[in-house]
């Protein structure tokens, strides 16, 4: 893997915000900070277009976030007003957060994938009663004491559950309505059900939203409601990134860089090490958040808190259906669910 973002990664090191950067002709990265969280900031993106000015993930919605990106697009050359659309690569926060505000200030049409759409947590988490999501939580292993400081009441998230419902449907393949770029969109699920890539052949770039980073692995995670195979899909989607390898990857977090299919290989091989960790784990029968516990983390199991934690667990989750799904482990019918190789 090339780094090309240099002044990005040297920012990243310096743990100060990257410089808004004109990446191609037209094409501006414009970083909006992340307030209390190690990502630090979102790269928006702004494709500016006779048609007007298209934003990709416009970042997380503070006075500080909506301050940089207006400040972004002005030293692009535009204006809130020119802007006329919105993609969302994913629905978190630190992506689509300031999509309503924008939309709001400029008229602009909000994009996302449809499937996307339906995870939207207004959707998902409005009328879902507390003791739902401590039931799950419980339901996988997680101590009582646990489950109390971990479980979500949606009475508390109601900045999150505000965020913007989507104009537009966006689905794999389709061409965004640029004049001047020929943007199409690469449904790539795993992080999200409906995680978008956006590929501008023209200008030999892949915005890859979360899909792939330069350093971290992005959560995949099986969440309070929903299963499936998330990671299946993700190391799917891996294999239809890795076809872009000769683009240069223009990531969400950290820094632009060149060789998405070593990128996307070193990823499949973590996943796959994972996989090997959790069966060894498994030589006895285990809840999802034992396994959780034993297992190898960047920071170590007892330095994650709060909501790493509950990641923690919805991404063992993930691996431990992607195992089941391939015959390696099965889980028994009591409750809390134990795993079994």
């Amino acid at each position: 893997m090339i780094v090309t973002g240099t002044a990005q990664r040297s920012a990243w090191q310096e743990r100060v915000l990257p410089p808004v950067e004109q990446v191609r002709p037209g094409v501006w990265s414009i970083p909006v900070p992340i307030p209390h969280n190690p990502l630090r900031y979102t790269l928006s993106y702004a494709f500016l277009d006779d048609a007007g000015v298209l934003v990709v993930d416009p970042g997380w919605d503070t006075a500080e976030g909506r301050a940089a990106l207006t400040a972004g697009l002005s030293r692009a050359g535009a204006a809130l007003a020119d802007v006329a659309g919105v993609v969302v690569t994913h629905v978190h926060p630190d992506h689509h957060g300031l999509s309503g505000w924008l939309r709001a200030e400029s008229g602009a049409w909000v994009g996302m994938h449809p499937v996307e759409a339906r995870t939207l947590p207004g959707r998902v988490w409005r009328d879902r009663r507390p003791d739902h999501d401590r039931a799950w939580l419980r339901r996988h292993g997680t101590p009582p004491e646990e489950a109390g400081r971990l479980v979500i009441d949606p009475a508390r998230i109601s900045d999150i559950l505000g965020m913007a419902e989507p104009d537009r449907a966006i689905e794999d393949g389709d061409l965004l309505p640029l004049a001047g770029h020929e943007v199409r969109a690469v449904w790539t699920p795993g992080h999200t059900p409906g995680h978008l890539c956006l590929h501008d052949a023209g200008a030999g770039i892949l915005l890859t939203g979360d899909h792939l980073l330069p350093r971290i692995s992005p959560n995949i995670g099986v969440h309070s409601g929903a299963g499936g195979d998330p990671l299946g899909d993700y190391l799917g989607s891996l294999e239809a990134a890795a076809k872009f390898d000769a683009d240069e990857a223009l990531p969400a977090h950290e820094y632009r860089f060149r060789g998405i299919g070593d990128r996307a290989a070193e990823l499949a091989r973590h996943h796959e090490d994972r996989g090997r960790e959790i069966l060894g784990v498994l030589a006895a029968p285990a809840t999802a958040w034992e396994v959780a516990s034993r297992l190898t983390w960047s920071r170590g199991w007892d330095a994650l808190h709060g909501m790493m934690r509950r990641m923690a667990l919805a991404e063992t989750l993930a691996h431990l259906h992607h195992l089941a799904a391939a015959g390696a482990v099965r889980a028994d019918g009591e409750a809390p669910l134990r795993w079994h190789r």
